[in-house]
C-alpha cells in the first residue's frame, strides 16, 4: 500500500507527456476557437446590423454553414485517410482564412451565402482530420487524456474569443479588423501545420495513407453496426445539447437574460472545472458506459431546466447537463478512434459528423414547442426534450453489447459471422 502511495503522488499534476504533434493539434485547436469564436459568433449580427441584410436572409446564410459542413465531413475524413492529414489540414486551414477575409471585405448576398458555405466545409474538413490525427499519434491509453486537453483548449478558445471579438468591435462598423485577425491567426495555424509536417512526418510515415476508393470506405464505415449505433446515439446527443443555444436561450433569455447568461458562465466554468476529473474517473468504465452515463446527464438537466426557476437549483441542473456534455463528446472521440482501423481514420471521424444533423432537428422541435405549448409550460416541454434524449440510451446499450459480445450478437440476430 504504501509503495502503491508513493508512486501515485509524483504523477498526480504532471503535465501530460503527448506526442509533440499533439501538442501541435492541442495549440492549434486553441488558436483556430479562439480565431473562430472572436467573429463567427457575430456573424449574423454584422450581417443584419452592418450588411443591412433582413432577418430570413441572415439565417438562411448561417444555415448554408451548417448544411454543407455536415455533408462535407465524410468527405474531408476520407480525403485524409487516401492523402494524408497533413496535405488535407493543411489545404483546409489556408482557404479556410481566405474566408474570414472574404467576410471582411463581402458586400453581395449572394457572396455571403457562398461564404458560409465554405466556412462550414473548411471547418469539417479540417476538424475530424485533426481529430483523426491527433488520435494517429496517441497511445490508446493516453487518448482520454489528450482529448480531453484538445476538449478543454476548444473551451478556452470559446470562453476568451467573444471577449476579443467585442474588445475589437465586432458586430458593429468596425468588423474588419477582427475578421482580418481571425484570418492571420488561421494563416499562423497553417504555416505552423507546414512545420510540424517538415519536422515529424517521418514519424507517421505508413499509417497516413489508404488505398481504399471512397466508395470501399463508405461501405466499410457504413456497415460497422458498433459505429452506426453510436452515430444514432450521438443524433440524440448533439440534439439535446443543441437546446443551450436555442431552445433554453428563447425559454429562459426571452424574460431572464441575466439569468441565462449566469447560466452560460456556469456552463463554461463546469467545463472547465470537471473535465479532467471526469475523464479520470471514466477510465475505470468503458466508452460506451460512459456515453449511456452522458445521455442520463443531459437528459436530467435538460428537465431541471423546465422544472426550477431557482438560481441555484438551474445551476445544479447546468452542472448535470455539463457532465453529460464532458462524458459525451470528449468520450465520443475517444470511442471513435478505438473502433475505427488505423487506415480509415479519418472516414470514421468524418462520418460521426451526420451525428449533428440532430442539432437541426432537435432544435425545431424545440422551438416547436415553445410555440404550441407557450412559455408557461417549462415541465412538459423539457419533459419531452428528455425523453427525446433518453433516446439515445438504447442505441449506446445496443453498440456496447455489440462491441463486447460480438459473437453472441451475431448469433442473436442469426448471423454467420461475427460484427
Amino acid at each position: 500500500m504504501k509503495t502503491s502511495s508513493q508512486t501515485k503522488t509524483p504523477h498526480r499534476f504532471r503535465i501530460p507527456a503527448f506526442h509533440p504533434v499533439a501538442w501541435g493539434v492541442i495549440l492549434g485547436t486553441f488558436l483556430s476557437r479562439t480565431g473562430f469564436f472572436m467573429s463567427i459568433p457575430f456573424l449574423g449580427i454584422y450581417l443584419g446590423k452592418v450588411k443591412g441584410i433582413d432577418p430570413a436572409m441572415v439565417g438562411a446564410i448561417l444555415a448554408m454553414s451548417l448544411l454543407v459542413g455536415t455533408l462535407g465531413s465524410f468527405a474531408g475524413g476520407a480525403l485524409s485517410d487516401r492523402l494524408g492529414r497533413y496535405p488535407v489540414m493543411i489545404t483546409a486551414m489556408s482557404l479556410w482564412s481566405l474566408v474570414f477575409v472574404g467576410f471582411a471585405y463581402a458586400d453581395a448576398t449572394w457572396l455571403f451565402f457562398v461564404l458560409s458555405a465554405l466556412n462550414g466545409l473548411f471547418r469539417n474538413v479540417f476538424e475530424p482530420t485533426a481529430r483523426a490525427l491527433l488520435a494517429d499519434v496517441t497511445p490508446p491509453e493516453s487518448r482520454a487524456a489528450a482529448f480531453s486537453a484538445r476538449y478543454f483548449a476548444i473551451n478556452i478558445g470559446g470562453a476568451i474569443g467573444p471577449l476579443i471579438g467585442l474588445k475589437l468591435g465586432m458586430g458593429g462598423t468596425s468588423s474588419l479588423l477582427p475578421f482580418l485577425i481571425s484570418a492571420s491567426i488561421y494563416a499562423f495555424y497553417a504555416a505552423l501545420l507546414v512545420v510540424f509536417m517538415i519536422s515529424f512526418r517521418h514519424l507517421l510515415r505508413g499509417k497516413e495513407a489508404t488505398e481504399a476508393s471512397v466508395g470501399q470506405m463508405v461501405r466499410i464505415v457504413f456497415t460497422d453496426k458498433v459505429f452506426l449505433y453510436l452515430l444514432l446515439g450521438n443524433f440524440f446527443v448533439a440534439g439535446a445539447y443543441s437546446h443551450l443555444d436555442t431552445t433554453l436561450s428563447q425559454f429562459i433569455g426571452h424574460d431572464r437574460v441575466e439569468v441565462y447568461s449566469n447560466l452560460f458562465s456556469v456552463n463554461a466554468v463546469s467545463v472547465l472545472v470537471l473535465q479532467y476529473p471526469l475523464t479520470k474517473l471514466m477510465k475505470r468504465y468503458t466508452s460506451l458506459t460512459s456515453l449511456k452515463l452522458g445521455c442520463f446527464f443531459f437528459g436530467i438537466g435538460l428537465f431541471g431546466f423546465g422544472l426550477f426557476d431557482d438560481m441555484l437549483l438551474l445551476s445544479l441542473s447546468m452542472i448535470l447537463f455539463t457532465t453529460g456534455e464532458i462524458l459525451c463528446f470528449v468520450i465520443g472521440d475517444v470511442l471513435i478512434g478505438e473502433i475505427a482501423p488505423e487506415s480509415l481514420r479519418g472516414a470514421y471521424y468524418g462520418a460521426s459528423g451526420f451525428a449533428f444533423l440532430g442539432q437541426s432537428l432537435c432544435a425545431w422541435i424545440g422551438g416547436m414547442l415553445l410555440q404550441g405549448l407557450g412559455f408557461d409550460q417549462g415541465p412538459v416541454i423539457f419533459g419531452i426534450l428528455t425523453l427525446l434524449t433518453f433516446a439515445a440510451f438504447p442505441f449506446f446499450h445496443r453498440g456496447q453489447l455489440l462491441r463486447e459480445h460480438p459473437a453472441a450478437s451475431a448469433k442473436s440476430q442469426g448471423l454467420t459471422e461475427p460484427v
